[in-house]
């Protein structure tokens, strides 16, 4: 790509397929062609909720029992790329150039990644999902006595040995919240930095493609990509969103009786999304960045409490003995090819990778906003390997103590509640139960609010062509919009529906992910070459 090349794409981030109707800045037909098509879904989805609840409880099983080798090679392909340029001399690439140093500081980046990637699926599975890998059978065989599995085929788990079982059940978790999702994200976050600081193209999807297809990237084919990116985004945000509420209702109920019911929910959902308005109106530096180092120190607060007021050193041990176990067994975890655990694997893992992959234009642009200055080694280091590390002493610390429960024989009550309340249940064995179930909400609320806020942020750019400062009124349009669409799944099939959703997204767009690893490579090529 050369320098004159680079002019013309940043000319064309100021051209004129942006318009500004009713002092609007968007770029059409991106923002015409996915606004209209999302509120029609929308609209479409209320008058036939009984309809389209049908649909989403048959979409996602065939999604996953027929394209999951699809997002298991895919993903398997974005960790192993993002190792390579780990340990190779791509790695010294500085984005934004020799003399470009970090808008941020340390504690305020990884923050603000950190919340935008995993909040509120940490809250809310990081009891859960422990607890359902320990007292099920991936393989659809016989469980044991205490509820443990007694066959975890293929990964072999002793029969009948409970403390095999539990290291098996945090190392699945692990696997679901480590490395291979945050591959996803290093994967977008990289491609649209690199070619936004480096090459200066506009900050949006279609720019990363240039190396593969050039000029065509301005044209129809571009306007596909990014309508996907807005698609897959706003979906794969519904989907938290709907599951943060499901979660920040229940723990209300459990503390002060509000009832469970549809209307209650979609009053949390209006009320959230109108603190998430504030946020976007504010901006990212005073807003979005002061809540997500807020709310990462209320998450380590209460992190903190949970290991001093639970079992501390069988957590700690646990910790290691489980991220050992995910090591061990990564290479398994990661196989698709004669797998006997289907519901595990087309269950849980499937649908992970296709809800990582819905969220990775949206994360990956906001992490990408907000890594100029870093080397490409120090990012990747900083968005794959720590941000795992991190993953696995949550989930190990609230797992941990939630299987010793039930190890224990003290936690039939745990074993029985739903999905959104068995972390407020297993506060009732603690000191404090009132306190750590309070902070568990407002975490659970502040982190919806800050997924909405970046998320909008980014939807806004990606549809104003790559702009960063777009009207706030197209801002306050995406946010409403998420909050919105949110309401419509829930009604619409529950849990179900929002998963649907975003396997349906994440499904097209993990082969948009493989042609970036592509183009990425391509693109470091050329600017080693050019040094």
């Amino acid at each position: 790509m050369t320098d004159s090349n680079d002019n013309r794409e940043t000319d064309y981030e100021v051209g004129q397929d942006n318009v500004q109707p009713f002092g609007l800045d968007i770029h059409n037909p991106v923002f015409a062609v996915s606004a209209i098509t999302i509120v029609a879904f929308v609209f479409f989805s209320l008058v036939f909720k009984e309809q389209a609840g049908e649909f989403f409880g048959w979409l996602r099983p065939t999604l996953t029992s027929n394209f999951d080798w699809v997002f298991m090679i895919a993903c398997n392909i974005f960790v192993v790329f993002c190792l390579f340029l780990i340990v190779t001399p791509y790695g010294s690439i500085r984005l934004g150039g020799d003399n470009a140093r970090p808008d941020y500081s340390y504690m305020g980046w990884f923050s603000m990644l950190f919340a935008a990637g995993m909040g509120i699926g940490l809250v809310f599975w990081g009891v859960a999902e422990p607890i359902s890998h320990y007292g099920s059978s991936l393989g659809g065989t016989a469980v044991g006595d205490a509820g443990v599995r007694t066959d975890w085929a293929p990964l072999g788990a002793a029969a009948g040995d409970p403390e095999a079982a539990r290291d098996l059940a945090m190392a699945a978790t692990i696997f679901h919240w480590g490395l291979h999702p945050w591959a996803i994200y290093a994967v977008v976050a990289l491609a649209l930095a690199f070619f936004s600081f480096n090459r200066g193209l506009p900050l949006t999807m279609r720019s990363v493609f240039y190396p593969l297809f050039g000029e065509a990237t301005w044209g129809p084919l571009g306007h596909i990509i990014d309508v996907l990116a807005v698609f897959a985004t706003i979906f794969g945000l519904a989907t938290s969103l709907g599951l943060g509420a499901t979660q920040a209702l229940a723990g209300l109920n459990y503390l002060f009786g509000v009832p469970v019911t549809d209307g209650m929910k979609v009053l949390l959902i209006i009320a959230i999304t109108l603190f998430a308005l504030v946020s976007v109106v504010a901006g990212l530096d005073k807003g979005v960045k002061r809540l997500s180092e807020a709310n990462m120190i209320l998450a380590a607060a209460l992190l903190i409490l949970v290991l001093l007021v639970g079992p501390t050193l069988l957590i700690i041990s646990g910790f290691f003995s489980g991220l050992g176990e995910y090591i061990v067994r990564l290479p398994a975890l990661s196989n698709w090819v004669g797998r006997e655990d289907t519901n595990f694997m087309q269950g849980w893992t499937t649908f992970y990778w296709a809800w990582w992959i819905s969220w990775s234009p949206f994360v990956g642009m906001f992490i990408a906003r907000i890594s100029r200055g870093r080397t490409i080694r120090e990012f990747i280091v900083c968005v794959l390997l720590i941000p795992t590390l991190v993953g696995a002493l949550w989930m190990s610390v609230f797992g941990g103590a939630a299987l010793d429960q039930v190890m224990s024989g003290a936690g039939e009550a745990l074993s029985a509640a739903g999905l959104e309340l068995k972390m407020f249940t297993m506060f009732e064995a603690f000191p404090m139960t009132s306190l750590l179930s309070f902070v568990g909400i407002v975490l659970v609320v502040v982190f919806f609010v800050t997924s909405s806020d970046s998320g909008s942020l980014v939807i806004d750019t990606i549809t104003a062509g790559g702009k960063t400062d777009a009207p706030t009124a197209q801002r306050v349009f995406w946010c409403v919009l998420e909050g919105a669409i949110a309401i419509v799944l829930l009604l619409g099939g529950g849990l179900g529906a929002l998963q649907a959703a975003a396997i349906a997204t994440g499904f097209p767009f993990a082969i948009v992910l493989v042609l970036m690893c592509l183009s990425i490579f391509i693109g470091l090529v050329n600017e080693r070459r050019r040094k």
